[in-house]
């Protein structure tokens, strides 16, 4: 069987997106491990730039996202505001267990109700709905497993949020998921000739750094 990760931030709209495909897209024998790390560690690590970072790109995304989930009947509703600090709800995500029951119900609360995540009811209220203590939130162990589940992305090429890793290829995104899917269902997608020509493919230019 497939080692199936699923690394995710609640702060990417898209991984709500994603999450609700997770069972439509793959079959229902694998085993996913939900990792919850925090986006910001993946953007200074690749020395990229969020979405919401460019005054332009923030509008259209936010747009495009509720545009996206009215044609598909998600439910879905910015939250009062973005970016926002996800750390509480990620470090709560894993003092849950990192369970997809767990993971569906924080997303629920930041992604379809409006809330404001700054406000520390939404936090006290999700972790008594998850049974979780709040002190757990600071624990040695809950820090070091998100770090961990970052550098263990990190390793494994993950640059952006929503990824699934199986068995070390990545699949970005929610239009990922199907091209998941598919070499789940077929090994052979990856490994025809066009495909490992495409994963060697020579660099024929790039941007010189601006001095």
């Amino acid at each position: 069987m497939a080692t199936i990760d699923w690394y995710f931030d609640f702060i990417s709209p898209y991984a709500w997106f994603a999450l609700l495909k997770l069972d439509e897209a793959l079959p229902s024998d694998v085993e996913i491990r939900m990792r919850p790390l925090l986006f910001a560690g993946l953007l200074n690590h690749h020395g990229h730039k969020g979405p919401a970072e460019i005054a332009s790109k923030r509008v259209w995304t936010y747009q495009s996202c509720a545009w996206t989930a009215a044609q598909a009947g998600i439910p879905f509703r910015f939250p009062a505001a973005h970016p926002y600090n996800s750390l509480p709800y990620l470090r709560l995500c894993l003092a849950a267990g990192a369970t997809r029951a767990a993971t569906r119900t924080i997303f629920e609360a930041l992604w379809t109700t409006g809330a404001d995540p700054a406000d520390p009811v939404l936090v006290a209220t999700l972790a008594d709905r998850l049974g979780v203590s709040l002190a757990t939130l600071a624990a040695p162990e809950v820090k070091q497993q998100l770090r961990a589940n970052g550098e263990d992305a990190i390793a494994a090429g993950v640059f952006g949020v929503p990824t699934l890793v199986i068995d070390g290829q990545l699949f970005w995104g929610v239009d990922g998921m199907a091209f998941a899917a598919a070499c789940l269902a077929d090994p052979a997608v990856l490994a025809n000739d066009e495909m490992r020509r495409l994963a060697n493919l020579p660099i024929a230019a790039a941007r010189v750094p601006m001095g």
